[in-house]
């Protein structure tokens, strides 16, 4: 065999196939992709100078104060469903426009896009953005441990759209939504809505939370 290329079964019928190892090493490509980038952008947010965990010290499964200094710097918070929807999102409409992909490629372009946003969000220029137009003004970024976790939630739900019906999936978006809304006077289509068309009455009316 030549130096390079990868190894073959002959059928009975004459016809070449994969071996179980090459195809083995084909299916775990992606998911190895996915873990490179995850780990790729943990690493440019370290070298930015994003906290490695939160600056308290120490490392909580959950924060549920929004209005503080250790909102988005541990495991998870009133944000990270968001997050889950991003996978919905992405799973769905990936389904839609590449469905001769397998799951495993079409996780790894969700992880791409999850993963850029979040060094996106916590670039200095976002950052920024966030704080003039929000109420977030105790918002300094991402600690890295939160944004690789902002990533598995995408993941999470990025597995769950793929195994639930879509009724359920577009229930559980809109308990999401409104779970968030209730409590803590935002969610993901509000952020977005204050990112990039703020509105004064909106801003008041979280201010009161």
């Amino acid at each position: 065999m030549r130096k390079g290329t990868t190894p073959r079964k002959i059928a009975l019928d004459g016809s070449s196939r994969l071996c179980p190892l090459g195809a083995m090493t084909k299916n775990r490509l992606p998911y190895v992709l996915a873990a490179a980038m995850v780990l790729a952008s943990a690493a440019w947010l370290l070298w930015i100078g994003r906290a490695p965990i939160c600056e308290c010290g120490y490392v909580k499964l959950w924060h549920g104060t929004v209005v503080s200094s250790e909102n988005s710097q541990h495991l998870s918070d009133w944000y990270t469903p968001s997050h889950v929807i991003h996978g919905f999102v992405f799973f769905g409409l990936l389904w839609m426009v590449m469905p001769q992909l397998s799951f495993g490629w079409r996780m790894a372009i969700a992880t791409a896009v999850e993963a850029l946003w979040e060094l996106v969000e916590n670039s200095d220029a976002v950052i920024e953005r966030y704080r003039a137009v929000t109420i977030s003004l105790d918002y300094y970024g991402d600690s890295v441990l939160n944004a690789v976790a902002d990533i598995g939630a995408m993941m999470v739900g990025f597995w769950l759209a793929s195994k639930l019906p879509v009724w359920a999936t577009v229930a559980l978006i809109l308990l999401f939504e409104a779970t968030t809304v209730l409590i803590i006077r935002d969610g993901l289509a509000l952020n977005i809505l204050m990112l990039l068309y703020p509105l004064d009455a909106v801003a008041e009316w979280q201010a009161g939370r």
